[in-house]
């Protein structure tokens, strides 16, 4: 609304999205076709699969960002002209990484924390408005992606598009491709099945949102249209998890 076209880096976003759309469908989709006879979960071994390939996507991917084709995911001029492949953004200082490093793991512990504080409360007031329990999920989960939401909005606020694609992308990565491993560990010593196969609504729309995703990324520019279709979907996951 503020620029009139949004405009960012396709490459670098393609890559984010393409890896984010994988680590979707095989971590939440496939387990629900999957023989096992306890419902939409996956085996012993497939499970282990599923957390291997993630983690190795992740780390290529953190490479990919970090290392080798850094220049992709660098903000694009407001002229659209692209930037010199050959050019990459300074470094940061070795202090400097392992600073943010550690303050990073700080901050996942306390939010991480927070929401475990928090569950209780959000039970009971879930409970109360008579609201189904999966909903208490959806505002954990957002509650956990509250500070990586706060910092995607203000770059985007300040016309640093890629910026912003690159946290909401990067965050939805991590949130998959590091619990999907996490689990998978934990379950060697949790019992209970490990349900992780979504319904057929939430199929839908994970894969409308896929191919509308691909859609506004391609041209590497997008306009309210395509802002407003996002907000429709996202509204429409909201609203069928309060009446599903």
């Amino acid at each position: 609304m503020k620029r009139r076209i949004a405009v960012f880096n396709a490459e670098g976003t393609g890559k984010a999205l393409a890896t984010v759309a994988t680590l979707s469908t095989l971590s939440l989709v496939l387990p629900t076709f999957t023989t096992s006879a306890q419902g939409p979960a996956f085996s012993p071994a497939q499970l282990a699969f599923a957390a291997v390939a993630s983690l190795a996507l992740y780390g290529l991917f953190v490479v990919t960002q970090t290392v080798r084709h850094r220049d992709y995911f660098l903000p694009v001029p407001r002229d659209g002209a692209p930037l010199d492949p050959e050019e990459h953004a300074p470094r940061p200082s070795e202090r400097t990484a392992l600073t943010s490093l550690g303050l990073l793991l700080v901050a996942l512990v306390s939010v991480v924390g927070l929401a475990k504080v928090e569950s209780p409360v959000i039970e009971l007031a879930v409970s109360s408005a008579g609201l189904p329990q999966a909903f208490v999920g959806v505002v954990i989960a957002l509650l956990v992606l509250l500070p990586e939401t706060i910092a995607a909005l203000n770059a985007a606020r300040r016309d640093q598009v890629q910026i912003s694609l690159n946290l909401a992308l990067g965050s939805a990565m991590a949130s998959i491709g590091l619990t999907i491993p996490a689990i998978a560990v934990a379950s060697i010593w949790l019992e209970g099945p490990l349900l992780l196969g979504l319904g057929g609504t939430h199929m839908v729309l994970l894969a409308l949102t896929v191919v509308v995703s691909t859609l506004t990324v391609v041209p590497g520019r997008a306009t309210l249209m395509q802002s407003g279709v996002h907000l429709v979907l996202f509204a429409a996951f909201v609203f069928l998890a309060i009446s599903p």
